[in-house]
């Protein structure tokens, strides 16, 4: 891909996420986001097929501006399950704050807004991924809480660590970011990890 084509993809990426990030989710259109970066809506879908195309590549361009490989090498490079999964829940409940903003337009477009919905959902689904990889993490070691299969402890750490549950604590619980990330870890420990004290 040449270098052209490299900053035009960035500039609508950005676009994008400045667009989704400012809240008028009204102005989040392949159009919008044609005006805002000064090209035609044509170039916008040579370079992204569709709508939900865009909006994913517009999150993996966030956790590329945010270096989530960085903040994911302690949990991928963790030498047991235990270390794994406190890793990942470390760095996943860090990481919630940073994309607040993008979350609330997701959830307030995806009632209405399939691609948006398809969007999210993906990324979600990506999210899922960790989860399951700290899990099975632990239950390779014989360290999964017994009465827990894999997929149901995948489950369980996937809906605790959501971002509406984050919201819940910190924006209406009143709970500090730092007593919401010591209180999943903590929780996650007992739930997932056999004999935890």
């Amino acid at each position: 891909m040449s270098s052209e084509n490299v900053e035009t993809r960035e500039k609508i990426l950005r676009a994008a996420l400045t667009l989704l990030e400012a809240g008028d989710l009204t102005k989040v259109r392949m159009s919008d986001i044609a005006k805002r970066t000064g090209i035609s809506r044509q170039a916008v879908y040579l370079h992204y097929k569709s709508r939900a195309d865009l909006l994913i590549a517009a999150t993996k361009y966030l956790d590329q501006l945010k270096d989530t490989d960085k903040r994911l090498a302690p949990s991928r490079t963790a030498r047991t399950g235990r270390e794994r999964l406190d890793a990942w829940v470390e760095a996943w409940t860090d990481y919630i704050p940073e994309i607040y903003g993008l979350a609330k337009a997701f959830f307030a477009m995806m009632e209405t807004d399939e691609e948006a919905a398809t969007a999210w959902n993906q990324r979600m689904q990506d999210m899922r991924e960790g989860c399951e990889a700290a899990i099975g993490a632990l239950d390779a070691d014989g360290d999964l809480a017994r009465g827990l299969t894999p997929k149901q402890a995948t489950d369980m750490l996937w809906v605790m660590l959501s971002v509406r549950n984050w919201e819940l604590y910190t924006q209406v619980c009143g709970w500090s970011q730092a007593e919401y990330r010591a209180e999943t870890k903590a929780a996650a420990r007992r739930l997932f990890v056999r004999d935890a004290l």
